[in-house]
């Protein structure tokens, strides 16, 4: 798929025109009315869609440009980057990317300022996209990348097995399986993302709401000791016990498992709407995969909400510019633009119905259907510290060395500690 520049210069500048007026209210610290030039700190873009948008504001704001810097593709290695930055209070980066878990971090810390209200168009966003930018009530991060898990499968060979629909229980799937596995010899059944980072915390969180419970309760406290919480996690220790789940998929990253779906070893694969494009162009499962969302114990499962946001550095010297270029960036036409080039979800909720868009990604409705019950991961401060129990402790779990209910008990114990 080629990448497109915006359309014309007149173009960029009648939205940069429009933006210019955006900034920050009178008796704001230093640098909150600042403008000029600015870093934007990044994640690797692929697609190299990015750069042109950039170069479409350099032309329009010749004195406030952009330059792009790329943060580690690793998202612990970039978040570590990020936070030693913010520590020395440095003003080396104006506009950070984060994840969208990081924000009640960094606004705690007062890293990040809050936005002004009205610079952004709140009401077109995808609401579970909005609530990740948001701490305290507030909205400190402007929603971009979004999207939820959802569930690749191969129709060819279900279609062989007689089956019509993609499974909605894990029931189902693990009926389904055993079907097509009687006539497709040597494929495996189901993956995720299991190897001991933070895309175990997302499998875990997703099948733990998948089974009506919760990581976290609405007042913060751990609940991982329920009923329905250990019901997830058996799905998952189930999973490798009874070879629904290969053992391999213990060392499954998102690409890992992609490459695993891709070459033809997996009927079922979890992963993220990224993977559609590249599955779809050049694989030996090309024109015969299918999306559906993510299975539950009774029913539709519920993903976990996932992305990127953009936020204003608190120590940079041109914070207007800053916010004037993260409304560019998340505005209607620039996001139409972004969407055109690559199969990332964004934050504007009405590219999930846009013909255009769907023709392009026909798993977007899909994918639309799947965020309406995804939530996010758990708003706390020391998410990271958060996460890696989680890592741990699951680990333990499907790995045999401790059972369901002992690595639960565990797990409770280390959250409610971190919580506290």
């Amino acid at each position: 798929m080629t990448t497109r520049s915006l359309r014309g210069g007149a173009a960029a500048l009648s939205l940069g025109l429009l933006l210019s007026g955006c900034g920050g209210s009178s008796g704001s610290p230093a640098g909150a009315d600042g403008r000029g030039t600015i870093t934007v700190a990044t994640g690797k873009d692929l697609t190299r869609t990015v750069p042109k948008l950039v170069d479409a504001w350099n032309r329009a704001h010749p004195k406030e440009k952009v330059r792009l810097v790329e943060l580690p593709e690793d998202g612990d290695q970039a978040r570590r980057q990020l936070v030693q930055n913010m520590r020395i209070k440095s003003h080396a980066y104006d506009v950070v990317r984060l994840d969208a878990v990081w924000t009640a971090e960094f606004a705690a810390h007062r890293w990040i300022p809050p936005l002004p209200d009205g610079l952004l168009d709140t009401a077109s966003i995808v609401p579970a996209a909005l609530a990740t930018g948001q701490y305290r009530g507030r909205l400190y991060a402007a929603p971009w990348l979004t999207g939820t898990g959802v569930l690749y499968y191969r129709k060819d060979l279900l279609a062989e097995a007689g089956i019509a629909y993609p499974p909605t229980t894990w029931d189902e799937l693990r009926a389904d399986c055993a079907r097509v596995q009687r006539k497709a010899k040597g494929v495996d059944c189901y993956a995720g993302q299991y190897s001991e980072y933070e895309g175990l915390t997302v499998n875990y969180a997703e099948a733990v709401q998948s089974a009506g419970g919760e990581v976290f309760d609405s007042s913060g406290r751990p609940q991982v000791t329920s009923p329905q919480a250990k019901a997830g996690l058996r799905f998952l220790v189930d999973g490798f016990e009874n070879g629904t789940i290969p053992k391999k998929a213990l060392t499954f990253k998102e690409e890992e498992g992609r490459r695993a779906f891709q070459e033809g070893h997996l009927v079922f694969h979890r992963n993220w709407a990224y993977v559609y494009a590249l599955a779809s162009a050049d694989s030996k499962v090309a024109g015969k995969l299918g999306v559906a969302p993510i299975p539950g114990e009774d029913g539709p499962g519920s993903g976990t909400l996932g992305g990127d946001n953009l936020a204003v550095s608190a120590f940079s010297e041109h914070q207007a510019t800053a916010r004037d270029f993260i409304a560019y960036i998340v505005s209607a036409p620039v996001q139409r633009q972004y969407a055109r080039a690559q199969s990332f979800p964004l934050s504007l909720a009405a590219l999930y119905r846009d013909p255009e868009m769907v023709k392009l990604y026909p798993y977007l409705p899909t994918l639309r259907q799947g965020m309406e019950k995804a939530r996010p991961r758990p708003v706390v401060v020391r998410y990271n510290e958060v996460s890696n129990a989680v890592q741990k402790h699951v680990t333990d779990a499907i790995t045999g060395k401790r059972t369901v209910d002992q690595a639960a008990a565990d797990l409770q114990q280390a959250l409610s500690a971190l919580t506290r």
